[in-house]
């Protein structure tokens, strides 16, 4: 295999703009975070520490599946909207071929408009789910399709102009059609809600206590008035990328780890060649019980958020290295998950008997695709399955360097903006980077973990429904809330005092009431699950301590601007825990209106005028709201025969010519 790779563009633009793949190989010089800066986004790399103390087999599984995660990267995009790789494809070419004034104001738009596109693997922008308004004119647009002779669909020409085409990615207002306002690319034409929810109603059995994840690999559509799936799989919808997924995977399983690996990866490629719901159920239970080696994976189509039904899972990887020393240092909590359960101020019988299978690690990420890149998460729990999870357990990682990296390239200047007081700032400084990866982790391994549905009970995403993604990551957050303050971690060594809990409060609410709005535009609501969940969790409890004769948390008006104060931090932990009770409440019983009442009721509505303060504020700063990533460049050294021998870490200097050469050498549904 080549080393390097070189995008095919014309001489003219490679004057220009070299394009060759000239990868940033680390030195020893300060790592560059920061690759590029754009709308209301930061690119940054992250690095990948101790790759070399691997021996040359594990390198070479690290690699086939970084290379089976990217080969399936056109899945996400296909699943995001229709309309995703033609016109990705299109403005991909004009990017590439045009060899007129690349620094006039309407082509620095054009081309601000394609990275806002490669960050959200789609038209539709990654958390607020509205489409990308192009900042350029329809002549001007008009004028590159002729200059660099791109064909495209008229009617992609509307889609991308019209605000009112397409406007929202996935619908959460129930009152105006979930499916029928959602331009996810999960439902065929006439397929309405109450279409959907019928079908898989029918297919529920309130008896099975091992449910399958119906819909989570197949689009729904309507022939001739009857309604069936397309399901994902090779020879089936997107069969061309699970080809090459399978490929790729077939090679990793020939240098697995360990058998229980090899199982794992087996059952992995069964399922993403017959698409079987039975099969996907064999992989996350063998997958839960394989904990051995210092490589593992995350793949398939996981998270439900992009569908407004929450049954849809979209297509995602992760490959992660362990990072053994920060592991051993968390390995008290994985050891003592039957502590959380039983202390957990939830009521009894939604309290799991035995907390089984729990495993928890940090790791450090090779690389990411679909779901997770270039927006990715910061921790992970899987499987998603409640009942897979209460009979076989569970694995939780945090992506270490992913935190390294969001940790070092950012700064204090939203801290000192809006923070309360210096004692604020410093309790932040001091422990705020602890108390970060202390929540994630306890929202993995111990949230995402814990209570249990009464019997009878369906899976939330049939009971909560559009509100079963909020609630549950809502569910999670309050379990690390609550035990974060918790003197227990001190003496498990785990925090040195409970001013990491302090300072995780601190920040907690100033993320949820101030901080965040920073993320939305004049006029919209909150929609995005987490955010709506920090929402609902703040307003709620700020709401009930204004009823108290002294306030626990107060809100600060000084020279114009809003500060939020925690004045008693065991009052508040006390409302979290009234809260963590309520919510699990709703979970084990299914309770929609509840649901409802905490998600729209606190978590919706935003006050305009903290709003416009927070975004005068926050401009002033010049820092992006959200971070993206680029992953490392795995290059293979092979031997005389074509076998690897060794694999190289490289990183690339700038974020289109990642994002070029994905499209170019993984674009198998274009």
């Amino acid at each position: 295999m080549k080393k390097t790779w070189i995008l095919g563009v014309l001489t003219a633009l490679t004057a220009t703009i070299n394009l060759e793949i000239t990868a940033q190989e680390k030195s020893a010089t300060a790592f560059q975070y920061e690759a590029d800066r754009f709308a209301d986004v930061r690119i940054l790399r992250y690095e990948l520490p101790n790759f070399d103390k691997l021996t040359p087999k594990q390198k070479e599984l690290v690699y086939y599946l970084t290379q089976a995660g990217l080969a399936g990267r056109d899945i996400m995009w296909a699943q995001n909207g229709q309309y995703n790789l033609a016109i990705r494809s299109a403005l991909e070419n004009i990017y590439s071929k045009y060899a007129g004034d690349r620094k006039s104001t309407e082509w620095l738009a054009f081309e601000t408009y394609l990275k806002q596109i490669w960050m959200s693997n789609g038209i539709h922008h990654h958390y607020s789910n509205l489409k990308h308004q192009p900042q350029f004119s329809q002549n001007y647009f008009m004028g590159l399709l002729k200059q660099t002779e791109t064909s495209i669909n008229p009617n992609l020409i509307n889609v991308i102009f019209d605000p009112t085409i397409a406007p929202r990615k996935v619908e959460k207002d129930a009152s105006k059609g979930l499916v029928e306002n959602s331009s996810v690319n999960f439902y065929g034409p006439g397929i309405t809600t109450e279409d959907a929810q019928k079908y898989y109603a029918s297919k529920i059995k309130p008896e099975d206590r091992t449910p399958l994840s119906y819909g989570i690999n197949a689009d729904l559509v309507i022939t001739n008035g009857i309604i069936s799936e397309e399901v994902y799989k090779v020879g089936g919808k997107y069969g061309k990328a699970l080809e090459q997924v399978v490929y790729w995977l077939e090679k990793a399983e020939k240098v697995a780890e360990n058998d229980k690996q090899a199982v794992t990866l087996r059952k992995l490629i069964l399922f993403y060649k017959t698409g079987d719901l039975k099969a996907w159920d064999d992989f996350n239970i063998q997958w839960a019980h394989t904990t051995e080696g210092d490589i593992d994976f995350i793949h398939g189509f996981v998270e439900v958020y992009n569908d407004p039904l929450g049954n849809r899972g979209s297509y995602e990887t992760i490959v992660e290295i362990n990072d053994f020393e920060a592991s051993s240092r968390m390995k008290v909590m994985m050891d003592h998950a039957q502590w959380f359960e039983d202390n957990s101020p939830t009521l009894p019988k939604h309290k799991k008997k035995e907390v089984k299978g729990i495993t928890y690690k940090v790791v450090n990420v090779a690389g990411e695709s679909g779901d997770s890149n270039p927006s990715t998460p910061i921790g992970v729990n899987l499987p998603n399955s409640q009942w897979i999870r209460t009979m076989h357990g569970s694995k939780s990682v945090s992506l270490g360097n992913i935190e390294d990296a969001n940790n070092k390239a950012g700064g204090t200047g939203i801290l000192q903006e809006f923070a309360h007081d210096q004692k604020e700032i410093d309790l932040a400084i001091r422990h705020g980077e602890m108390a970060g990866k202390m929540h994630t982790a306890m929202h993995e391994v111990i949230g995402h973990a814990s209570g249990q549905l009464e019997d009878g009970v369906a899976p939330s995403s049939q009971t909560l429904k559009e509100f079963a993604s909020t609630i549950e990551e809502g569910r999670a957050d309050l379990v690390a809330l609550y035990f974060v303050m918790d003197k227990q971690l001190v003496d498990w060594g785990l925090i040195p005092s409970l001013e990491v809990g302090m300072a995780e409060y601190d920040g907690y609410f100033r993320s949820g009431m101030l901080v965040q709005l920073r993320r939305l535009k004049e006029g919209e609501e909150i929609e995005e699950a987490h955010m709506r969940n920090r929402a609902w969790i703040c307003n709620w409890i700020f709401e009930q301590a204004q009823k108290d004769a002294n306030p626990a948390i107060v809100m600060v008006e000084r020279d114009g601007k809003t500060y939020l104060d925690i004045q008693d931090y065991e009052t508040i932990r006390k409302y979290v825990g009234v809260l963590l009770q309520e919510v699990q409440r709703i979970t084990s019983q299914g309770d929609y209106n509840a649901a409802k009442a905490l998600a729209d009721g606190y978590g919706k509505q935003v006050d305009p005028r903290i709003h416009k303060e927070v975004m005068i504020r926050s401009n002033q700063l010049n820092i992006p709201p959200y971070n993206g990533f680029m992953n490392p460049v795995l290059v293979p050294i092979e031997d005389d025969k074509g076998n690897i021998k060794d694999v190289k870490v490289t990183y690339m200097e700038r974020f289109d010519q990642q994002m070029l050469m994905y499209s170019n050498k993984y674009g198998f549904l274009n």
